[in-house]
């Protein structure tokens, strides 16, 4: 069963300003284990935007389960730049079509993502932790 996911507000003045990588690119679903640094960014979805605002991109964390993520009080919606301050290997996936299911994976300081429809690993620039 999905989550009924939170609404997206407008954002205030004082966020339109922010001079972070990503800025103005719109809202993303996020797990608050993320946002309160309970778990780490692990699972990247991108599903079509449910309003204007919304760029589609849903974030879980790797301590997620399915009990967590029924709850929508569990989720926030967060500006894109946000999302990058937090982890800013997420960058360079913003572009990827309707659908992307991927996997934010770490080996030593090398953080890279692998398709979860297909096993491969991305072929983005890997990023030192």
């Amino acid at each position: 069963m999905r989550a009924a996911l939170p609404p997206l507000e407008e954002k205030s003045a004082e966020n339109s300003e922010s001079t972070s990588a990503g800025a103005g690119l719109g809202g993303s679903i996020v797990s608050k284990n993320i946002l309160l640094g309970l778990g780490r960014l692990t699972w990247c979805l991108k599903e079509n935007p449910a309003h204007e605002l919304d760029n589609g991109w849903r974030f879980f964390s790797d301590i997620d389960d399915d009990e967590y993520l029924n709850d929508s009080n569990n989720l926030a919606v967060c500006d894109w730049s946000t999302v990058v301050e937090i982890e800013p290997a997420v960058l360079p996936i913003f572009d990827l079509p309707v659908g992307a299911d991927l996997c934010l994976m770490q080996e030593d300081d090398n953080k890279f993502f692998v398709d979860n429809k297909t096993g491969l690993k991305l072929s983005f620039a890997e990023f030192k932790n």
